[in-house]
């Protein structure tokens, strides 16, 4: 399954960069697995998608939970929440 990441504010500047195209290794199938794969690259990775991190995911533009399943061509948004002031 070929999905397309994007990384906005705090997690885009950690990461180095605002998305990725990335073919999902079988056997991954939710937004948790998908996080649990790419905390798996280790470093800086590990650090922001950590349990107790604050972020959302959003599954083609929609605010979703962890369990939502991934699909071919999704896009998959990741990023910190947003206050304001």
């Amino acid at each position: 399954m070929n999905i397309q990441l994007r990384y906005f504010a705090r997690l885009r500047e950690s990461f180095g960069l605002d998305g990725e195209a990335m073919e999902v290794p079988a056997g991954i199938v939710t937004v948790a697995g998908l996080l649990a794969h790419l905390a798996a690259r280790g470093g800086v990775w590990a650090e922001e998608l950590a349990n107790g991190r604050v972020f959302r995911v959003a599954l083609d533009q929609e605010l979703v939970d962890f369990s939502a399943q991934l699909h071919e061509g999704a896009e998959v948004a990741i990023f910190p929440p947003v206050t304001g002031g």
